[in-house]
Protein backbone atom coordinates (compact mmCIF):
# COMPACT_ATOMS: atom_id res chain seq x y z
CA UNK A 1 0.00 0.00 0.00
CA UNK A 2 1.21 3.48 -0.80
CA UNK A 3 0.00 6.53 1.09
CA UNK A 4 1.37 9.91 0.03
CA UNK A 5 -0.17 11.81 2.92
CA UNK A 6 1.89 13.00 5.83
CA UNK A 7 1.51 12.10 9.46
CA UNK A 8 1.09 15.03 11.86
CA UNK A 9 3.41 13.36 14.35
CA UNK A 10 6.09 10.96 13.14
CA UNK A 11 5.94 9.04 16.41
CA UNK A 12 2.27 8.18 15.71
CA UNK A 13 3.26 6.68 12.36
CA UNK A 14 6.14 4.73 13.88
CA UNK A 15 3.87 3.40 16.64
CA UNK A 16 1.26 2.31 14.09
CA UNK A 17 3.95 0.56 12.02
CA UNK A 18 5.30 -1.22 15.11
CA UNK A 19 1.82 -2.48 16.05
CA UNK A 20 1.18 -3.88 12.58
CA UNK A 21 1.50 -7.62 12.05
CA UNK A 22 2.81 -6.88 8.55
CA UNK A 23 6.17 -5.49 7.51
CA UNK A 24 5.76 -1.72 7.22
CA UNK A 25 8.36 0.70 5.89
CA UNK A 26 7.68 4.39 6.45
CA UNK A 27 8.77 6.63 3.58
CA UNK A 28 8.09 10.37 3.58
CA UNK A 29 7.54 12.43 0.45
CA UNK A 30 11.18 13.47 0.08
CA UNK A 31 12.41 9.89 0.41
CA UNK A 32 9.75 8.72 -2.07
CA UNK A 33 10.91 11.33 -4.60
CA UNK A 34 14.55 10.32 -4.07
CA UNK A 35 13.74 6.66 -4.64
CA UNK A 36 11.67 7.46 -7.74
CA UNK A 37 14.57 9.43 -9.22
CA UNK A 38 17.15 6.81 -8.26
CA UNK A 39 15.22 3.93 -9.82
CA UNK A 40 13.69 6.05 -12.60
CA UNK A 41 10.12 5.22 -11.69
CA UNK A 42 7.62 7.74 -13.02
CA UNK A 43 10.42 10.10 -14.07
CA UNK A 44 12.23 11.05 -17.26
CA UNK A 45 15.57 12.73 -17.91
CA UNK A 46 14.99 16.25 -19.12
CA UNK A 47 18.56 17.49 -19.42
CA UNK A 48 22.02 16.05 -18.76
CA UNK A 49 24.86 18.36 -17.74
CA UNK A 50 28.45 17.30 -18.34
CA UNK A 51 31.10 18.92 -16.15
CA UNK A 52 34.63 18.78 -17.49
CA UNK A 53 37.86 19.55 -15.66
CA UNK A 54 41.47 19.75 -16.82
CA UNK A 55 43.47 16.53 -16.39
CA UNK A 56 46.71 17.97 -15.02
CA UNK A 57 48.47 14.60 -15.29
CA UNK A 58 48.08 14.79 -19.06
CA UNK A 59 50.42 17.82 -19.17
CA UNK A 60 53.23 16.35 -17.05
Amino acid sequence: MLDTSSWPVLQDAEDAADRSSKSVVLVDGQELARLMIRYRVGTQVRRTVEIVEVDEDFFE
